[in-house]
């Protein structure tokens, strides 16, 4: 058990929290102390039953099953390894501003979710935390299972595919590379390589409760470190070299 502790303290801080609550909250919908009815995202029960707790716990909650278990699993794989590698790596020292792109991207899914009547979240939050990492890292060559491999920038679409065959459906996905797309274009693409303003700001109360590790404040239209690095090292322009990044299934 202390093996599993120490393991658990040393995931980051951020993807800590999220994920105990990825794990928590199916739990607790399937040992039956809260009814699974109340954890969905109802469009009626939180507009006019003013149930304002169904957004979030429809992000944590996933019916765990004998047809969804693995589905589960794969998910919270997915969270654990892309969350940590984008929260030690290209948000280093950054919590602030890591929280703003998860703030950022589960608004986004919770409009689309009541607009287009999603009762679960969890798989379109994790795909959009996989789909800027891949966008981060998208010359690495990352290897799948069976041995296929491919560059970075689309494993959000072989997963796509992958959970379609497991799953049976693919809207959740979409929505999460989508929403992952807009995090990364207003971030990224549109202020660096496009020439154009910043639409996002990290606000300031984010920076007073998770204080930068590190000197100065990152804002959102400016690089990671690693970014920089690489284009700086092009010197006049051209495609960005996004940095480096991991083999699916390393540690």
């Amino acid at each position: 058990m202390s093996d599993l502790g120490d393991w658990f303290r040393s995931i980051p801080l951020i993807t800590r929290y999220w994920f105990a609550g990825s794990i928590a909250v199916p739990l607790v919908g399937k040992l039956g102390l809260v009814s699974p009815v109340n954890l969905f995202l109802w469009p009626d029960a939180f507009i006019h039953r003013f149930q304002i707790w169904r957004p979030i716990t429809a992000t944590f909650f996933f019916p765990v099953g004998p047809g969804t278990g693995f589905l589960y699993l794969v998910n919270l794989y997915f969270l654990y390894q892309y969350s940590s590698r984008l929260e030690t790596g290209a948000f280093d020292g950054r919590p602030a501003d890591y929280m703003f792109m998860l703030l950022f991207n589960w608004i986004c899914i919770v409009i689309t979710g009541l607009a287009m009547d999603m009762q679960l979240l969890m798989i379109p939050l994790i795909m959009s935390v996989l789909y800027v990492w891949a966008q981060l890292n998208r010359d690495m060559i990352v290897s799948f299972w069976f041995g296929t491999r491919f560059k970075a920038c689309y494993l959000p679409w072989v997963i796509l595919g992958f959970n379609y065959i497991i799953g049976g459906s693919v809207i959740n996905e979409l929505i999460g590379n989508l929403v992952g797309h807009l995090y990364f274009f207003l971030m990224f693409k549109y202020p660096m390589d496009l020439g154009g303003r910043n639409f996002l700001s990290t606000p300031q109360f984010l920076y007073r409760w998770l204080p930068n590790r590190r000197g100065g404040v990152s804002g959102f239209g400016i690089p990671p470190a690693s970014m920089r690095r690489a284009a700086e090292d092009q010197q006049g322009g051209g495609r960005h070299n996004w940095g480096q990044g991991f083999r699916l299934g390393d540690q």
